[in-house]
């Protein structure tokens, strides 16, 4: 292939990234403009892409419009509390389906990839009755209990430790490391692309969830940010779409910082996979 070849592939695989990129970007792009937008703006047509006056008030209408602090506080403590329990859950179990050999192994390892498959909707009955009898329903641990071990953290972590050489883990149990020691200061440092990225989709998914919360609480004081979106949206009849999408900009804004500060770690993890 000649030189103008070369350039003309590479000029089509820039157009197609830039399309797929559009195609991601521009819903998230409208909503944004829509929030500064005032109501008439909202239904003109033809559709004007640029507001004619930003308007901030949206976002204090949409914030004013119910308990959103405490939306957002149980909102974070939800994603962050369950978290912690999978790292705290996940690493061991990673660690010893990787470099433990056990009965029940692959039994135990293949339940986990069931779990894997099968989405939270299907049980939530089963759960839902078990925190009724614990007297967790309407309370934030019947949001944060049920995700603490996560299948497809407990896979991508034991994926991860697998590609560490043997030799690391005898030369650190030659100078006499406990176990416990290699596992947090030799496997988790080593896989800390791994680790980043699977608490990034952790954190998105619980910040984002709205049918755990819907279904395990009823009070206000414990309901997350994507609950008081959706109530937002039925306070206004649906017609205040500014108002609405003010409030949506509110539930993505944290994403968008955490995944500012973790793209490069991102990266870095499906470098480290596909080596």
């Amino acid at each position: 292939m000649g030189q103008i070849g070369k350039i003309s592939l590479k000029t089509i695989e820039w157009v197609l990234l830039a399309a797929v990129a559009l195609v991601f970007v521009f819903p998230f792009l409208w909503m944004l403009l829509t929030a500064f937008k005032t109501m008439p703006e909202v239904y003109r047509f033809p559709p004007t892409w640029w507001p004619e006056s930003w308007l901030i008030e949206n976002f204090r209408i949409a914030w004013s419009s119910g308990p959103f602090l405490t939306y957002l506080w149980n909102s974070l403590v939800v994603a962050v509390g369950t978290l912690i329990l999978q790292f705290l859950i996940g690493v061991p179990a990673a660690y010893a389906f990787a470099r433990y050999n056990f009965r029940g192994k692959k039994l135990l390892f293949g339940m986990s990839l069931i779990a894997l498959m099968i989405p939270s909707q299907v049980i939530f009955l089963p759960v839902y009755v078990q925190m009724s009898h614990w007297g967790l329903v309407d309370t934030l641990w019947a949001l944060i209990l049920p995700f603490g071990a996560s299948a497809f953290g407990i896979f991508l972590l034991r994926q991860s430790f697998m590609q560490v050489p043997d030799e690391v883990i005898e030369a650190a149990r030659l100078d006499n490391a406990s176990e416990w020691k290699i596992m947090w200061t030799i496997m988790v440092p080593l896989a800390k692309p791994v680790l980043v990225t699977f608490g990034l989709f952790s954190f998105i998914y619980h910040w984002n969830d709205y049918f755990w919360p819907l279904i395990m609480t009823n009070s206000e004081s414990v309901r997350t940010l994507p609950i008081g979106i959706s109530m937002l949206k039925a306070a206004e009849g649906g017609k205040q779409w500014n108002v609405i999408m003010a409030g949506n900009m509110i539930l993505v804004l944290p994403i968008l910082v955490v995944f500012f500060f973790a793209q490069r770690h991102i990266i870095n993890a499906f470098v480290y996979q596909s080596k």
